[in-house]
């Protein structure tokens, strides 16, 4: 199925991210269907003209907005599906969903790998709900919600197998500030986007041990060198890594205080538990989920990994920051 345009168009998600795209898509749709699992979440966004809890600062035309709390109606009544649901509650979600996806156009802007499936989610959604290769997108590149939310520039990229499809989704992004292009390297630029969340608490950490730039930007090198590594044994395709679907996303992610994998990690390099780091983060950091889903997926491709195993010992085997970074560091160039 070959989609012309985009249709009615539908967010699925209320974060931050959900509500920096639902910015974007308004500037072209006259009116969108938005996707919240709260219904009270809903009603305060109705009055307030806000997401009441991510972005407070952007302000919307509510009329414009057809909310629903019903994934079976949002996805009945649409044509592209744009998904911007962390990954850990993804199937969550998507087990009350009775609704055939086939005819869709099904776009994922989620940074994560589906978990106990170590799937990406466009893996996913072909696999589980029967969407042809060729009407699933991903949105990649370095794109903070914070600096949507300011109107400052952001490039993304749109995957997608179908490269026409591609550019229909990223014409729909496109405006002043967001600048857009296209690939057909869809898992390329999942699998990238979920371990620069990975390389990112690293860097948190490193910053919280207070290890400085020199060795953050050794960190980064082998950073992008590890990833380049695991896209070519996973997914062989002819990719230019320092694009900014790859690089840019990685380095945004690892340096900005923006990023709530950077932040994350920094409390555990200042010496908080997981637990307690993930209690005192308000928004969901995907990479903590990302590192064991992508330490188990390596076991099926065995590429050297130096720097996610050292973020999967800390946060997971408890082993101390400052002795599992300086093992690191011995093994970097």
């Amino acid at each position: 199925m070959q989609f012309q345009s985009c249709g009615r168009v539908a967010v699925l998600g209320g974060g931050s991210w959900a509500t920096a795209i639902a910015k974007i898509v308004m500037h072209h749709e006259e009116k969108i269907t938005w996707y919240m699992r709260r219904d009270d979440r809903i009603e305060d966004f109705k009055r307030m003209h806000h997401n009441p809890a991510y972005l407070t600062g952007v302000h919307f035309d509510v009329e414009r907005i057809n909310f629903s709390s019903d994934i079976n109606e949002v996805v009945k009544n649409n044509d592209t599906l744009i998904f911007v649901i962390p990954s850990p509650y993804i199937k969550s979600h998507l087990k009350k969903l009775k609704t055939n996806m086939r005819e869709k156009m099904v776009v994922t802007a989620i940074k994560g790998i589906v978990p106990d499936d170590s799937l990406t989610v466009s893996r996913y959604f072909q696999r589980q709900y029967n969407v042809p290769e060729e009407q699933v997108a991903c949105i990649g590149g370095p794109s903070h919600a914070e600096e949507v939310a300011l109107d400052r520039l952001c490039y993304l990229t749109v995957g997608c197998r179908d490269l026409e499809n591609a550019q229909v989704v990223a014409d729909l992004l496109a405006n002043k500030y967001v600048k857009t292009n296209v690939s057909p390297d869809i898992e390329g630029i999942e699998y990238s986007s979920v371990l620069k969340n990975v390389y990112a608490i690293a860097a948190g950490i490193c910053h919280g041990l207070k290890l400085g730039d020199n060795f953050q930007a050794v960190l980064v090198a082998n950073a992008l060198q590890e990833m380049k590594r695991f896209l070519r044994a996973v997914q062989p395709e002819d990719r230019h890594v320092s694009d900014s679907a790859y690089l840019g996303d990685l380095l945004v992610t690892m340096y900005s205080n923006f990023s709530r994998n950077r932040v994350f990690g920094t409390m555990i390099g200042q010496g908080y538990s997981v637990k307690t780091a993930q209690l005192e983060m308000e928004m969901i950091a995907e990479g903590y989920y990302g590192t064991n889903c992508m330490k188990i997926l390596n076991k099926r491709y065995h590429v050297n990994m130096p720097i996610l195993d050292a973020v999967y010992n800390i946060l997971y085997e408890k082993i101390s920051p400052s002795v599992e970074i300086k093992i690191l560091s011995d093994s970097l160039r």
